[in-house]
């Protein structure tokens, strides 16, 4: 696609918001052909958001937005294994997940509503890998590729 008579701002808006659009219709498209295998969760919304607007942030690299969301996940089925659902787990799961986050230089805000759906999902480890571990994967996959043929 020429987009040449653009400005480069457009230009960046029109990119973001096409490359955000085809992510999450792919991932809400699986989601709806095995109800049985969820793969749309909300902070992957807000993850397209960073890896498509602000792609070159560290909030957004590959990295940060894998293990950001596996860290969390994974600190959200923790918690609710151990305080079960109760505002006590919610803190803990959230608060578990900064942590492990900023020790590991992993920090990707959109990761810190997985403990919340995790604890209120009564998940269990298996919600980590899907639709965490995989979707997110997904997301990355897809925002390297659909990035580097943009040349961003």
């Amino acid at each position: 696609m020429n987009l040449n008579f653009l400005s480069e701002k457009y230009k960046n808006i029109i990119i973001s918001v096409v490359g955000a659009f085809l992510c999450m219709f792919l991932i809400a498209s699986f989601n709806s052909i095995d109800a049985t295998n969820v793969w749309l969760i909300p902070p992957f919304g807000a993850s397209l958001v960073l890896v498509m607007a602000v792609h070159d942030s560290p909030l957004a690299s590959p990295r940060n937005v894998f293990f950001g969301h596996i860290l969390s996940a994974s600190s959200g089925v923790l918690m609710f294994y151990f305080l079960g659902e109760s505002p006590l787990a919610i803190a803990a799961g959230l608060a578990l997940a900064i942590a492990l986050m900023m020790l590991t230089k992993t920090v990707h805000p959109p990761a810190g509503a997985n403990p919340i759906i995790a604890i209120l999902g009564a998940k269990t480890f298996e919600f980590v890998i899907m639709p965490v571990a995989i979707g997110a994967s997904f997301i990355v996959i897809f925002a390297l590729i659909y990035n580097k043929l943009w040349k961003r």
